[in-house]
């Protein structure tokens, strides 16, 4: 009985994932920070079925309405009123799905593009890797926000053209990290003989180099959620991004930022909402990293 045991002891350390998540859970900090980015996704999933009230239906009556702690607020109103009469909460409660969620479309879109295209700039070589490598570099001089800014302002405004310049933003960094990390797995000894075995190029990136990766990819991903998450916000308090009455967090603020010293409220929560939700992924993304750099020392 103590042989068997020992063998399933050995046999659950072997297995990558279960080492991850327990190096992972090790880190009070990023399981923290796990549960908030959970409560962040669900919320994006569910948020029209937990509204009180319609998010963009106006009530003359109720213009500017204090939060409900307030002597002059209603507990039907959480967080008051704006300045057209709508629910605050509902409000913020729809703005999850616009700002977390889209946060998370655009990055697992632009990881699916820059596999693609970073699978083709690690494992070609000659002059079409060279200039495509160039403008990869010369692209990533460039901050994410300024070229969603450029992006946009050649698209045009809205949420949709807000996905498609954030998306495009976030690129090179994905195309960037894949190609340096097939670089890396393409010099390794067990790559080099599994083609001397007869493999070929697809058999090599899907059998060898995608399971040595996909640690790497994972990390980048969670990092690349933050930057969207800001970026998004950005173009909506700027005007680029979602477009009035959509409820962003953004949009939230700027439509707020003439009242707030009359409903700071409006400025403050969606405020408080995006460094919740970045700071959420931030300390996911440093758990994993610190979990697979540990890991891999073990």
């Amino acid at each position: 009985m103590a042989r068997f045991r020992l063998l399933a002891d050995e046999h659950q350390a072997r297995s990558p994932l279960r080492q991850l998540w327990r190096e992972f859970a090790r880190q009070h900090s990023a399981v923290a920070g796990l549960a908030l980015f959970s409560a962040f996704f669900v919320l994006a999933i569910i948020a029209p079925l937990l509204t009180p009230h319609a998010p963009y239906l106006q009530n003359d009556n109720l213009l500017l309405l204090p939060p409900s702690w307030s002597e002059l607020g209603l507990v039907q109103y959480p967080f008051g009123t704006d300045d057209l009469g709508r629910d605050m909460f509902s409000r913020f409660l729809v703005g999850t799905r616009y700002t977390f969620g889209i946060a998370v479309i655009t990055v697992l879109g632009a990881l699916i593009a820059g596999l693609l295209l970073g699978t083709l700039a690690g494992m070609s070589r000659g002059v079409k890797s060279s200039v495509f490598n160039h403008i990869l570099d010369l692209a990533l001089t460039i901050p994410s926000l300024l070229l969603a800014i450029i992006i946009v302002a050649i698209l045009g405004p809205g949420l949709l053209n807000t996905i498609w310049a954030i998306m495009l933003a976030l690129l090179p960094q994905f195309v960037h990290g894949v190609r340096n990390a097939i670089a890396e797995q393409l010099n390794q000894d067990y790559v080099i003989a599994y083609r001397l075995d007869g493999a070929n190029n697809l058999q090599v990136f899907r059998r060898i180099i995608l399971p040595n990766i996909w640690e790497r990819l994972t990390v980048t991903a969670t990092m690349a959620l933050s930057t969207a998450i800001l970026d998004i916000a950005a173009l909506g308090f700027l005007g680029l991004g979602a477009q009035a009455p959509t409820a962003e967090w953004g949009a939230i603020i700027a439509d707020s930022l003439d009242l707030i010293y009359v409903a700071p409220i409006g400025v403050a929560l969606p405020g408080l909402l995006i460094f919740l939700a970045v700071l959420s992924v931030n300390l996911v993304g440093d758990g994993l990293r610190t979990a697979v750099k540990k890991r891999r020392e073990n």
